[in-house]
C-alpha cells in the first residue's frame, strides 16, 4: 500500500468545504473589495508623497548625469560647475560626497552645455522647428503584457532625454495615473470632455446645415453642452516630472463606451475615429509638447480606435509565448478589419461626391517583447523575429529585480535609487527600457526628418 499523500484535490470533506465557503456573495461585496484595494493603494501610493501630498521625484546624481543624460566626461562636468557658480551646484549628503541634482536643474544644465559645449554633441534631443509633436500609441487588446509600465517608462525616457511630453491614459483602470500620481475625480478630468466638444463641433455644424435646409436641429444635450467650454489644456495637470504633463483616467471614463455610440447614432456622419487627433490639434497640444503618448485600453473600443487614429507611431508590447503570439496576431486582424471596413465606408460616399478618399497612414508598427526571460524565452522569441522581421524590435525587455520593485511601488525604474541596488544591478534593470526607448526615438527623429524633408520639398 502507498504511503504517498493524497493529492490536494482528493478527500475534500463537504463539511469541511462548506465551513470554508462563506456566506453567499451579492452585490455590496463587490464594493467592500473594491474598498479595500483602494485603502491598499492609497497606502502603498502615499509612500511615495511628501508631506503635501504630493509625488516626489528623486535626484540624479553626478554619475548618472554624465552617463545617461547629458554626454560629457565626469571630470569636465565638474570643472564646468566650478568655473559657473551661477548654474545649479546640486546637493550632497556628505562631505566631499557624490553631488545629487533635481531633474529641473538637469534640463537647465543640460541647455547651458547645448549653448556652450562642442558643437558635435547632441546635448538636446532632435526636435524640428515648425513641425507637430508626435503621437505614440502604446496597444494590445491583451492584458498582462506590460502595456502600462512600457508607456510609462517610454515618458520618462523621452523626459529624461529633454522631450516635453504628454502623457494620455486611456485606460479606465488608471494604472498609468496612479504611476503618475494623477488625481482625477470624475469624467470631467479625463479625455471625454474632448471626445464630447468634438462631436458638439459637428453637431452645431450638422445643424446649421438643417437649419438652412429648413429641418428643425438635432439637441445640444447638457453633457455636450458642456464640453464645449473645455480644452485639453484645462485637462491635463502637472505631475513630478517636470516636463511630463497627465491626462488621467479613472472608471468613469469607462462611460465613454458606451456614450459614443449614441452620439455616432444621433448624427450618423460624425467621424468618431478623427475626435482625438483633430481636438489635440485644434487646442494646440502638437505645439506645446514634443510627444504624446497613448496609453490604451487592453480592448479595441472607441477610445483604443481613436488612439489608433490619432498616432503616428503603433507600439505593440508582446510577451514571447505562444498564446500571447497568436493573441498579438489576432489583434493585427482587428486592426486591420476595423481600419479597413472604416476606410471602405468613407470611400464609397468619397467615391460617390468625386472627393479624396481617406487611408489611415502611419509613420511606423512595431511590436517589443516585454518581461523576457531569456532562460526560458529565447527559443520562442528568435522564432518570433524570424515571422515578424523588422515589425518585431530585436530589443528585448528583460524581468529583472529592478523592474519588478518599481512595479510593486507603483514607480518606473528610472525613479529608483540605484543605491538600493548596486550600480551595476541598476544599469542592467534599466538597459532594456534604453534599448526600447533608443528604438523608439530612432523612429521618431526619422519620421521627423522624412517630414521635414517633405516640407523642404514642398517650399521650393
Amino acid at each position: 500500500m502507498s504511503s504517498d499523500p493524497l493529492t490536494p484535490y482528493h478527500g475534500i470533506s463537504p463539511d469541511t468545504a462548506l465551513s470554508s465557503l462563506g456566506s453567499p456573495f451579492d452585490t455590496s461585496g463587490f464594493a467592500a473589495i473594491a474598498d479595500a484595494c483602494r485603502r491598499g493603494r492609497d497606502d502603498l501610493a502615499g509612500r511615495g508623497l511628501d508631506e503635501q501630498g504630493q509625488k516626489t521625484l528623486r535626484r540624479f546624481s553626478t554619475w548618472e548625469i554624465t552617463k545617461y543624460l547629458i554626454p560629457v566626461a565626469p571630470a569636465h562636468f565638474r570643472r564646468v560647475l566650478r568655473q559657473n557658480p551661477d548654474l545649479p551646484q546640486g546637493l550632497t549628503e556628505t562631505e566631499g560626497g557624490a553631488k545629487w541634482f533635481t531633474l529641473e536643474e538637469v534640463l537647465q544644465l543640460r541647455a547651458f552645455f547645448a549653448a556652450e559645449g562642442v558643437t558635435n554633441r547632441d546635448y538636446l534631443p532632435y526636435r524640428p522647428q515648425g513641425l507637430p509633436a508626435k503621437v505614440l500609441a502604446v496597444a494590445n487588446f491583451k492584458g498582462g503584457v506590460g502595456k502600462t509600465s512600457t508607456a510609462a517608462h517610454l515618458a520618462m525616457s523621452a523626459a529624461l532625454d529633454g522631450y516635453r511630453v504628454l502623457v494620455i491614459d486611456l485606460d479606465s483602470q488608471g494604472s498609468m495615473t496612479s504611476i503618475f500620481g494623477g488625481q482625477v475625480a470624475d469624467e470631467w478630468q479625463t479625455v471625454f470632455p474632448m471626445l464630447a466638444r468634438h462631436y458638439g463641433e459637428h453637431l452645431r455644424r450638422e445643424n446649421q446645415a438643417r437649419l438652412d435646409r429648413g429641418e428643425a436641429p438635432l439637441p445640444l444635450e447638457d453633457t455636450v453642452a458642456q464640453a464645449m467650454e473645455l480644452k485639453a489644456q484645462d485637462l491635463a495637470q502637472k505631475t513630478h516630472w517636470p516636463n511630463i504633463d497627465l491626462i488621467g483616467a479613472q472608471l468613469d471614463l469607462y462611460w465613454a463606451e458606451f456614450q459614443v455610440p449614441v452620439w455616432r447614432m444621433a448624427a450618423r456622419s460624425w467621424k468618431l475615429w478623427d475626435a482625438l487627433s483633430e481636438r489635440l490639434e485644434a487646442d494646440g497640444v502638437l505645439s506645446e509638447y514634443d510627444l504624446v503618448i497613448l496609453d490604451t485600453p487592453p480592448a479595441l473600443g472607441y477610445l483604443t480606435i481613436n488612439a489608433l487614429a490619432a498616432a503616428d507611431i503603433l507600439l505593440v508590447p508582446t510577451g514571447a509565448s505562444f498564446l500571447e503570439f497568436e493573441s498579438t496576431g489576432r489583434f493585427f486582424d482587428m486592426l486591420h478589419a476595423t481600419f479597413a471596413s472604416i476606410e471602405e465606408g468613407e470611400n464609397i460616399a468619397a467615391r460617390a461626391l468625386g472627393r479624396p478618399g481617406l487611408s489611415f497612414e502611419w509613420d511606423a508598427v512595431r511590436a517589443v517583447v516585454t518581461r523576457y526571460d531569456a532562460g526560458q524565452q529565447a527559443e520562442f522569441a528568435a522564432l518570433m523575429q524570424a515571422y515578424l522581421g523588422t515589425v518585431l524590435s530585436p530589443y528585448r525587455q528583460d524581468f529583472t529585480a529592478l523592474v519588478g520593485q518599481a512595479g510593486e511601488q507603483v514607480a518606473g525604474i528610472y525613479e529608483a535609487d540605484y543605491r538600493d541596488f548596486n550600480r551595476e544591478t541598476y544599469a542592467r534593470g534599466r538597459a532594456a527600457f534604453d534599448e526600447t526607448w533608443a528604438a523608439v526615438k530612432r523612429l521618431l527623429i526619422g519620421a521627423w526628418r522624412r517630414d521635414e524633408l517633405a516640407a523642404q520639398a514642398v517650399a521650393e
